[in-house]
């Protein structure tokens, strides 16, 4: 995956240490360096820019503004000589803050973050819209669609995938850890954890237990509040699964 990017810093050095630092990067596009936030306006509407790499303190608009008008879609890594920013910086989502002098291995980090946010954004819309998912089991690749899944149960360094119409589980080498951010929410809700559980095939919930015909799920404390709040959303009258 590549990301196009921009820099914004009216300090030459800075900028120019930034811009080398980009252009190591294999994964990382620079689209151009700018010496104001008003210079980039333009070729951040032109360009289809993801990540930005910005500089707080600037005349005419600062970082903290322009990361206010920027797409939800373009996410912002601010790099700037103050620390007492970072609260601000966080509540306009920047993915990261880097205060200077930068090192090569902090913007390194900072971007390999970029990446991963945008990976995982493009394999939940990859896999929110196909609605299935393959899976390794028994040297094979197999197709399982979403909507024939009943849970998952974790097995230390394996999943079992269990699946409507009394066929065999299917095990495969995975962890709930990363079917978490793959599967989407809260149709998969993980409520134990050992367990993900597709929340549209729940028939019946028992004393905090979901019940799959003769299996009984436990929802573990840790998790009860996010089912409780699933539940109410999706209530005529209480939601209660006590």
């Amino acid at each position: 995956m590549i990301l196009n990017c921009i820099i914004i810093d009216d300090e030459p050095l800075a900028a120019n240490l930034l811009t080398s630092y980009a252009r190591k990067i294999p994964f990382l596009n620079l689209i151009g360096t700018y010496n104001s936030a008003i210079e980039a306006i333009k070729d951040l509407k032109e360009n289809d820019v993801k990540l930005v790499f910005l500089d707080i303190q600037m005349p005419e608009l600062s970082g903290i503004e322009f990361a206010k008008i920027v797409s939800k879609d373009t996410k912002v890594i601010f790099t700037t000589a103050f620390d007492k920013y970072a609260l601000e910086g966080y509540r306009v989502n920047a993915l990261d803050y880097l205060i200077k002098p930068i090192e090569y291995k902090d913007f390194l980090n900072a971007s390999n973050k970029a990446l991963e946010y945008f990976s995982t954004i493009r394999r939940n819309t990859t896999f929110s819209k196909d609605r299935f998912v393959y899976v390794k089991s028994d040297y094979k690749l197999v197709q399982i669609d979403f909507d024939d899944i009943l849970y998952f149960e974790g097995m230390k360094d394996y999943v079992r995938i269990y699946l409507e119409g009394g066929n065999k589980p299917i095990t495969s080498l995975l962890n709930l850890k990363r079917l978490e951010t793959i599967l989407p929410y809260p149709e998969f809700m993980r409520i134990h954890r050992s367990y993900i559980i597709h929340m549209s095939k729940v028939k019946l919930v028992d004393r905090s237990r979901f019940v799959f015909g003769e299996t009984f799920i436990p929802i573990a404390e840790s998790y009860k509040d996010k089912v409780q709040q699933y539940f109410e959303a999706h209530s005529l009258g209480g939601g209660s699964s006590e």
